[in-house]
């Protein structure tokens, strides 16, 4: 939105002043805060707002996808849903955050341990036990060594294929019909959290907010559900740099076909493009055939894969 303020007044004539951001919110206490297209949030009391008027989503112009490796793109989205507890082994990542989801609870195994293969993986074992989790290593084809992916293949199944898939960021943002639906927040509220998977498991709810809230800059899009409650479609994006990640991205059975996560994307493509992001990058179970679709016809394509694998519990 563009918001126009009564700033100051200088000799008994109002200073009014312009800032164009994302309204993201208008509170009890009346206090108005936008976050613009750079710099820090702008708060100031409702009673000095003068106009207010809705702009068009950001223009982003076409552009190449920044250039990348899959390495770079999985420590992205490492960084995008970082695991409350993390420790290096070498150069591998071993996560764990109350056992929500595979991505926080596993070790990624990217570049060398420092260990020989045998000592590394009891090294992985002993420190998931230890937090009461089965030990996990999520294996990135390219990325992960060979000789692990074929020791872990002798161990047992591949758990959870996945595609990372990536695509220029401005066919997203045009792509969106009815974005003016779509509502923008710094932070899920508890329709938000609901429509996320349901609501997470009381067990690891703690764990989840703190996923949801972690990474360099996160913002969360929702549909409004006309008669209040849980939103009718939700997402969520992580601007790191030149990419944005999207994930969580899910639409009320009863709302679907309607275009209605096309628009969430397209307006939290908008705002990462307003931060400098030109491209962007996701991941999708490979069983996934509806979000699959969806994301074909945004012009994703598969970048790498990768999948998981558990060590036998002792």
């Amino acid at each position: 939105m563009s918001v126009r303020r009564l700033s100051e007044v200088v000799e008994g004539r109002p200073v009014y002043r312009d800032v164009v951001g994302v309204l993201v919110s208008w509170d009890d206490a009346c206090q108005v805060t936008v976050v613009p297209r750079a710099g820090e949030p702008v708060s100031f009391p409702a009673e000095l707002m003068i106009a207010a008027k809705t702009v068009p989503l950001f223009p982003a112009r076409r552009t190449a996808l920044p250039e990348t490796e899959p390495t770079a793109l999985q420590a992205l989205a490492s960084r995008g849903w970082a695991a409350a507890d993390q420790q290096r082994l070498g150069d591998w990542l071993l996560r764990a955050s109350g056992g929500h989801t595979k991505r926080a609870n596993s070790c990624q195994a990217l570049g060398d341990p420092g260990l020989p293969l045998a000592e590394a993986t009891a090294a992985v074992g002993r420190w998931y036990a230890e937090r009461g989790l089965p030990a996990l290593f999520e294996v990135s084809t390219p990325g992960t060594d060979p000789a692990l992916v074929a020791e872990l293949d002798a161990l047992g199944e591949r758990i959870a294929p996945t595609e990372v898939r990536t695509a220029p960021l401005a066919p997203v943002i045009r792509a969106g019909a009815g974005t003016e639906r779509v509502r923008l927040h710094r932070a899920p509220d508890e329709g938000w959290f609901e429509r996320y998977h349901g609501g997470a498991d009381p067990a690891t709810a703690e764990a989840a907010r703190a996923l949801l809230l972690g990474g360099p800059s996160v913002w969360f899009a929702a549909v409004p559900a006309p008669g209040g409650g849980a939103p009718l479609a939700i997402g969520r994006c992580v601007v790191d740099g030149p990419w944005v990640l999207f994930n969580a991205v899910e639409t009320a059975p009863e709302a679907r076909r309607q275009g209605l996560a096309t628009a969430v994307m397209s307006v939290l493509a908008a705002r990462a493009a307003e931060e400098g992001a030109t491209g962007a990058f996701l991941q999708v179970e490979a069983d996934n055939t509806a979000a699959r679709t969806l994301y074909d016809r945004l012009g994703f394509t598969t970048s790498h894969t990768y999948h998981y694998a558990r060590l036998p519990q002792r």
